[in-house]
């Protein structure tokens, strides 16, 4: 088994897995962040982050994601470099075939998905520093009562770094926008590498792929522009 993730079709696979466990925190993750958008008084959301900031299955959870997201990565950056080595060819007018060929055969989401990823990536170490540090790691935040606890207010938190810094809204859009790109092949691919994709299913999982790309980019871009209008 462990020689198979050596080969070229199991690297897919692993990456396609590690990428579908992403694509669920995703689909969390922002069901929790869409709380801001159906309760102005911040309640809402600070029940929900307390709850996945305090439950031992996220706690659990929590390591693996990040194992997940590196492996992912480095997944990535392999299959890059390998496929890279493979278009590299001594005769140049024969490299310029091929990357003529590859430009008119293929989408531009599939010749650039490693330069979406490390965008996303870029923006994940920022948002990870605006929000998941201050929340695990650094104390003085303010807090607000629920349900009789005395709890991190997430909610200011987050809307005040938007309403303050107004440039991180654009940060934020972007990413969600590269989020959504990548997404748009990814998702597709992932099937394919699982052998989930035919003939008779082509079509459809291509719809799925485009619809969940276009749901979590708009949702995560939706966020903090509804805080910037509302504020």
């Amino acid at each position: 088994m462990a020689n198979f993730f050596t080969t070229s079709i199991g690297k897919k696979i692993l990456l396609s897995l590690t990428g579908s466990f992403l694509l669920i925190f995703l689909m969390v993750h922002l069901t929790i962040n869409s709380m801001i958008l159906f309760d102005d008084s911040g309640v809402l959301f600070n029940k929900a982050a307390h709850f996945m900031h305090t439950n031992i299955i996220i706690k659990i959870v929590e390591p693996i994601l990040a194992i997940g997201l590196i492996l992912h990565f480095l997944l990535a950056s392999l299959i890059t470099l390998q496929n890279q080595a493979k278009r590299d060819v001594s005769h140049a007018g024969l490299a310029r075939y091929k990357k003529r060929d590859a430009t008119k055969s293929s989408k531009w989401t599939s010749r650039n998905m490693y330069v979406l990823g490390t965008l996303i990536l870029s923006f994940l170490v920022i948002h990870i520093i605006n929000f998941f540090w201050k929340m695990k790691f650094i104390g003085g935040l303010d807090t607000v009562m629920i349900g009789g606890e005395n709890v991190t207010n997430a909610y200011t938190l987050v809307t005040s770094l938007f309403i303050t810094w107004k440039s991180t809204v654009v940060i934020y859009v972007i990413g969600a926008i590269a989020l959504g790109l990548h997404l748009h092949h990814g998702v597709w691919s992932a099937f394919q590498s699982l052998g989930l994709s035919n003939r008779k299913w082509r079509k459809i999982l291509n719809v799925l792929g485009i619809l969940i790309s276009i749901f979590l980019a708009a949702g995560y871009a939706l966020i903090p522009i509804y805080v910037i209008l509302t504020s």
